[in-house]
């Protein structure tokens, strides 16, 4: 059964060939209220780690030009912080590995300076002037400022299975790994942007917490996830469930599982899987994503022998943004990889029964996570 907490997927996985081509991140996202006017707004915070093995005294940028001439690879820490909606921005801060002290065992912390995150709480802080940005490309962010303290309590766990198992850990066998430690997470606290003071409470935080390694990133990449769910055959609230989709294109050992995806529905404590990697469900997936001058769509069909999910989801890009990353290789191979917090859409979930698909609830859903791009 997915739902099922693992701290040793979720430590440092940067080890054997990894360290000097690997990354290794920690994200989470949330939703805080404004102190004064009851606004609410969407946030993200992610520790992502790369090469340390390539570590120099000052962090190593992959996209400075003569780093890209000489074939330099990145290595460093970068903490990112930022926002959906109005304004949207993301904020890097980097560090030099001699500066960061990781815990790389389970349970993992990761500190630099006055940044710290661990699987119950982090804090930390991000301030990008706009004459720094202009100046520094290479740092692949905007300007603004963002500090935060918050608790975490991680509690519904997508653990995908096999593909994430020890044995393909150590062989290095994916190209990219994922674990969902909190795929539903309540989160608390605080978070001041741009002067603005934000309240994160645990009942309207709608939080996510999952994490990514590997040597390069998928294309497509795609991801969705809420806990922000409705039936709109009760109109009640379905308060114990959440869905997680993500994937694309997996990798194992360079050779591409095509039109992939992993996802998994804890509908009221019940689970629904649907897992490529456990062939005997004989999961079926279709998807497609789409943009249109305003908005970015996604469309999923997953089936199995016994469930079908089906999910439509949209964001207005005015809420989004270009989420950027260097791979470990140095290479900037997304250029387009949508990202937001303030998704909308539908779920529906039948099981078979019999021959027949017995609709068991549709679901409206909203404060979701998602995230769409292609190489190019």
């Amino acid at each position: 059964m997915f739902n099922t907490k693992d701290a040793n997927r979720n430590e440092c996985m940067l080890r054997g060939n990894f360290r000097k081509q690997g990354y290794d991140w920690w994200w989470h996202s949330f939703t805080g209220i404004n102190e004064k006017t009851g606004e609410e707004k969407p946030f993200f915070i992610e520790f992502f780690l790369c090469n340390p093995a390539l570590a120099k005294d000052e962090p190593v940028f992959g996209q400075l030009p003569e780093n890209k001439e000489k074939g330099i690879k990145p290595s460093y820490l970068m903490v990112k912080a930022g926002t959906w909606g109005n304004p949207h921005f993301q904020l890097h801060r980097f560090f030099a590995w001699k500066d960061v002290d990781v815990h790389m065992n389970a349970p993992y912390s990761v500190k630099a300076g006055d940044c710290y995150c661990d699987d119950f709480e982090t804090r930390g802080k991000v301030e990008i002037s706009e004459s720094d940005a202009a100046a520094h490309p290479e740092w692949m962010c905007e300007s603004g400022s963002m500090e935060w303290d918050l608790k975490i309590d991680k509690q519904v766990a997508f653990n995908v299975g096999y593909g994430a198992g020890k044995l393909f850990r150590v062989i290095e066998a994916y190209e990219m790994y994922w674990h969902a430690e909190g795929m539903k997470s309540t989160y608390s606290g605080t978070v001041v942007m741009n002067g603005q003071k934000y309240i994160i409470r645990p009942e309207s935080s709608y939080g996510y917490a999952d994490k990514n390694w590997g040597r390069n990133f998928t294309s497509p990449w795609v991801w969705l996830s809420s806990n922000d769910l409705t039936s709109n055959i009760t109109g009640k609230k379905l308060t114990d469930s959440v869905f997680d989709i993500g994937g694309g294109c997996p990798k194992v050992y360079f050779v591409a599982l095509k039109r992939k995806l992993l996802s998994a529905f804890w509908y009221e404590g019940k689970p629904y899987e649907f897992n490529f990697s456990k062939f005997w469900t004989h999961t079926k997936t279709q998807f497609s994503s789409e943009e249109t001058d305003s908005q970015i769509i996604w469309h999923v069909r997953q089936e199995t022998t016994k469930a079908v999910m089906e999910t439509e989801v949209t964001c207005e890009k005015k809420d989004m943004l270009l989420v950027k990353y260097e791979s470990p290789d140095g290479m900037k191979r997304h250029k387009r990889l949508w990202n937001g917090g303030n998704g909308v859409g539908n779920v529906k979930l039948y099981e078979k029964k019999k021959g027949k698909l017995v609709l068991i609830d549709d679901i409206s859903v909203k404060h979701i996570g998602c995230e769409y791009g292609e190489y190019c």
